[in-house]
């Protein structure tokens, strides 16, 4: 299998489950529990896109100045700072440390 046939198999899939999605009844998707599911759902893949961002290079885990500056990011949004303020300090930690070698 190419790239190509693994992309266009992806998308078939996709559009497929978007389909079956719009066959699903609004009483089942109202109920509590699958509202509290899709709620922690995206919580959670979230946080393992942030955590694979922020360790991941290619296969390999990597503590580099990305980690320092996810730091600080959660730790402005844990105070309530706001959005813009809690994204240039992260690039500016992640751009000092590099600056100083820290890593690459």
């Amino acid at each position: 299998m190419t790239l190509w046939n693994a992309v266009l198999l992806a998308s078939i899939i996709c559009v497929a489950l978007k389909a079956v999605g719009y066959l699903i009844p609004p009483k089942v998707l109202d109920a509590p529990r699958p509202a509290r599911v899709a709620d922690l759902l995206t919580v959670a893949l979230l946080a393992a896109l942030v955590a694979v961002q922020a360790l991941g290079v290619g296969q390999e885990i990597v503590v580099d100045a990305r980690l320092p500056a996810l730091a600080v990011a959660a730790g402005l949004l844990i105070v309530r700072a706001p959005f813009l303020v809690v994204v240039a300090a992260a690039a500016a930690t992640a751009a000092l440390l590099r600056l100083w070698g820290w890593a690459a």
